[in-house]
């Protein structure tokens, strides 16, 4: 991760949270006192963010002490204990809340990420994110997916050619797009198109389309337009697909099954910080 980016980004949720000054902390503990305090996790799942959380605390006291338990992609049960951190008692305080935030965010992706992946492995597909992030939070929401055992679609539009349904419209056609991007990107970036019909696709495959997307097909129509690519372009499956359908949509045969849940609705991991001292 760019740490510039995820420096910027704790403390502008620090600056969210403290506003003008914790105003029950500072009103109760006295500022030289010390504590220590510990992380524990309430629920089975994968941790990630435990740097973020160190940062979080870090920055507003830069001399306290973290200690990692755990590292992230661990698979960690209810009760188990992910880290400890020691120093400024305000400053724990203060920072709990965002702290916690992110952890819990972050592992709720990676835990998500990881029962997607594993439900498809044995059918040597691979899961992979999209762009449906929180604002200014993808870099940390993309780590968590990859921590998860998962893969990063596209980082944004500047890094990856993808030709969607709407740019299918304005340009009048999969053919035309595909030769107007073609003659702008270098040679040594892949062309992907995303597809709602059979249709689509043999005109995808004539145009020689490195990457073919499934947008929201049937499983049957999915199966049918594997057969039709018949290894002549990577296979993406997208949209509406869930933990009650990724098995079948798997066994279709295609390369790569994108979803935007893993971010968009992964539920936050249950993880507490408890003072000790």
């Amino acid at each position: 991760m760019n740490s510039l980016k995820v420096k910027k980004i704790i403390e502008e949720a620090l600056l969210e949270d403290l506003g003008m000054g914790d105003i029950t902390t500072e009103s109760i503990i006295p500022e030289d006192r010390e504590a220590s305090a510990i992380f524990i996790v309430k629920e089975d799942g994968v941790i990630a963010g435990l740097s973020i959380a160190e940062l979080s605390i870090h920055t507003l006291d830069p001399k306290s002490i973290f200690t990692y338990l755990k590292k992230d992609g661990a698979h960690v049960q209810a009760g188990e204990e992910i880290a400890k951190v020691s120093g400024s008692a305000r400053g724990i305080l203060s920072s709990e809340r965002v702290a916690l935030n992110f952890l819990q965010r972050m592992s709720g992706i990676a835990t998500m990420a990881s029962k997607m992946a594993n439900m498809v492995r044995p059918y040597g597909v691979m899961v992979a994110d999209t762009r449906k992030t929180t604002p200014n939070l993808r870099i940390l929401e993309k780590y968590a997916v990859s921590v998860g055992g998962a893969f990063n679609h596209r980082y944004g539009l500047d890094d990856a050619a993808l030709i969607k349904d709407n740019h299918i419209k304005v340009a009048g056609g999969i053919g035309p797009a595909v030769k107007s991007l073609g003659e702008k990107i270098s040679h040594t970036m892949k062309i992907e198109v995303e597809v709602e019909t059979l249709e689509d696709v043999m005109e995808a495959i004539e145009s020689r389309v490195d990457i073919i997307m499934l947008d929201n097909m049937s499983i049957e129509e999915m199966k049918e337009a594997v057969k039709l690519i018949n290894g002549r372009a990577i296979v993406e499956a997208s949209g509406g697909i869930r933990r009650e359908n990724i098995v079948e949509v798997a066994k279709t045969g295609v390369d790569y099954i994108s979803i935007g849940g893993l971010t968009h609705s992964a539920p936050a991991l249950d993880i507490s910080l408890e003072v000790l001292t």
